[in-house]
């Protein structure tokens, strides 16, 4: 059973490669990474904003609806559950970083610590 049946969710997830996520996040879109605190210590994408997705639900309401929303996570299996919320909580535009950090960082994207 995956991790987002465990939290009741079903449907797709739209997903973007980390490529892409770093030139939509160029042109204005937020990305969010949803690892806990010692991951994102370890190396982080620049400007990303960090909400571990254990506090996603009740820290939802400091993302706005109406800008593009993509959710990263060590590999894009947090980061997919993540998604799915965020689209039950109303969210119209929010896309997983398939691969997450992992990817990100072998195709050499930016990474700060």
């Amino acid at each position: 059973m995956g991790i987002g049946r465990l939290f009741g969710l079903r449907g797709g997830v739209g997903s973007v490669t980390p490529g892409d996520a770093h030139q939509r996040q160029s042109a204005g879109s937020l990305l969010i990474d949803v690892r806990e605190r010692q991951e994102w210590n370890s190396g982080h994408a620049p400007g990303a904003k960090h909400i571990p997705l254990g506090q996603l639900a009740q820290r939802a309401r400091e993302l706005p609806k109406d800008r593009e929303l993509l959710v990263i996570c060590r590999s894009g299996n947090r980061s997919s559950v993540a998604v799915e919320l965020l689209q039950q909580a109303g969210f119209p535009q929010v896309h997983n970083v398939t691969g997450g950090m992992v990817v990100w960082q072998r195709v050499g994207l930016p990474v700060v610590k």
